[in-house]
């Protein structure tokens, strides 16, 4: 699709870009979802805490690539609306730099100090092997993994969102392939599963290549003066998509912590579980608000302010209809969904994870309408207030919720604490949308007038 169609017909590009992107979203999510599955099916309900702990270090790694691609892409396709290519050459050069830098930072901490990670992600004596093994492993691919989520986001916002979608879905069924053939036929337990998931991210970046082979291929490396201000603007313009992961795999910490205290090991099962499943609808709502990214920059940078809302409103009414789903589902088929990861047939881990489903799952009707204001605003370089959505559901509203409600209500208080950090952050967020809005329509009629003027 070209760049073109994105202004004279944003309804069509809202169908495919968003999509692809909920497709190949929800198949990246499956890396750590067969993970889950295979480890408990083939090592057990120690591996499934192992692995619950761990999980933080993989939202380290998947926000920080995606804090440059969407930052980076975000910079980008304002210059392409603006005509300017030798910008937008300029701004991936910079994002690439970017990913290889953090790349080897990331690959250094994790392959050098594992064993000190997985105690400060709360491992103890029984899971500190497992949980040092995966962290060592997934962390030794921390340039692909940072790589391949920017390549996507330029990609896609070079209007081939086809071959994002045809890369992460290839990455994602081959993890599936190598976590059966490495936990099961070579028995090579939880490091079997780390290094599926890290060799997913390199087939991708294999088939992702292909794109610098066409003609039409919009950016490239550029010899460039290197300008702080620039990298400045691809984080700052990120950020709040790195808060978003950042404060999932904070959320899985703290809560593990609250969680041992209460239940012990049982305990973080049952919410490895529940992290497992909203992953995977977290991952969703990102491939709704990474598939309005390019739509709403290109048009914002066009000056089609109308379009620009159209998108927002597009976006906010799927993101609903997937929370109505996930919801329902959570509250009719919990029982499945236990029961795949309950190898032990575990009487206190049905209990448990039941009613965190029945509760937690409220969350998700509020979710997607956050992320997809959060994108909104970052898509027009509007750092400030993706920002600020994201720390109150990531951090300012979470921390002290998980801190004080188990102590009044024990795991309910757990559980509740992500649906009521979503609806008060929901409440903030359509203020703010509905102010941001009118300030743009005031704008674009001023600027009509000016040229009716003139």
């Amino acid at each position: 699709m070209n760049n073109t169609e994105l202004v004279k017909n944003p309804t069509k590009s809202f169908a495919k870009y968003v999509s692809l992107n909920v497709l190949s979203m929800f198949c990246f999510s499956l890396y750590i979802l067969a993970d889950t599955f295979f480890v408990a099916n083939g090592i057990g309900s120690q591996g499934i805490v192992a692995l619950n702990l761990a999980l933080p270090i993989y939202s380290v790694l998947n926000g920080a690539g995606l804090m440059i691609g969407i930052g980076g892409g975000t910079q980008f396709s304002i210059a392409l609306g603006q005509k300017d290519h030798l910008t937008s050459n300029k701004v991936f050069t910079h994002a690439f730099i970017l990913a290889i830098s953090l790349g080897v930072i990331f690959t250094v901490i994790g392959a050098g100090f594992p064993e000190q990670l997985a105690t400060l992600l709360g491992a103890h004596e029984n899971v500190m092997e497992l949980t040092s093994i995966y962290i060592r492993t997934v962390f030794s691919f921390s340039i692909v993994f940072i790589l391949n989520n920017c390549l996507l986001a330029f990609i896609r916002n070079d209007g081939n969102p086809n071959l994002a979608m045809i890369a992460m879905l290839c990455g994602s069924f081959s993890n599936i392939i190598l976590d059966y053939v490495f936990v099961f036929p070579c028995q090579m337990g939880m490091f079997g599963a780390a290094l599926a998931t890290g060799g997913s991210p390199v087939i991708s970046l294999i088939i992702l290549s292909t794109h610098f082979l066409r003609k039409k291929n919009g950016f490239r490396l550029t010899r460039c003066k290197l300008m702080l201000q620039r990298f400045g603007k691809i984080l700052s313009n990120g950020l709040a998509t790195f808060v978003g992961e950042l404060s999932s795999g904070s959320v899985i910490l703290l809560f593990n912590y609250v969680i041992l205290d209460l239940t012990g090991d049982m305990g973080v099962a049952a919410y490895g579980i529940i992290a497992n499943i909203a992953l995977v609808c977290l991952s969703i709502y990102n491939g709704i608000g990474q598939g309005i990214q390019p739509i709403v920059s290109y048009n914002y940078g066009a000056g089609k302010t109308k379009n620009v809302k159209r998108t927002l409103w597009m976006a906010l009414t799927v993101a609903l209809g997937f929370g109505v789903l996930f919801y329902l589902s959570g509250l009719f088929f919990s029982s499945g969904i236990i029961a795949a990861f309950n190898r032990e047939g575990s009487q206190e881990l049905i209990q448990l994870a039941t009613r965190g489903i029945h509760i937690y799952f409220i969350g998700f009707l509020f979710m997607g309408l956050n992320i997809a204001c959060t994108s909104f605003f970052a898509s027009m370089a509007h750092a400030r207030q993706s920002f600020l959505i994201s720390m109150l559901r990531g951090f300012i509203l979470i921390v002290p919720l998980v801190l004080v409600l188990p102590r009044l209500w024990q795991m309910d208080g757990v559980w509740w604490t992500v649906p009521i950090a979503e609806i008060v952050t929901f409440l903030i967020a359509a203020l703010i949308a509905k102010s941001s809005i009118r300030t743009m329509e005031q704008n674009a009629q001023f600027t009509e007038q000016e040229m009716d003027l003139s």
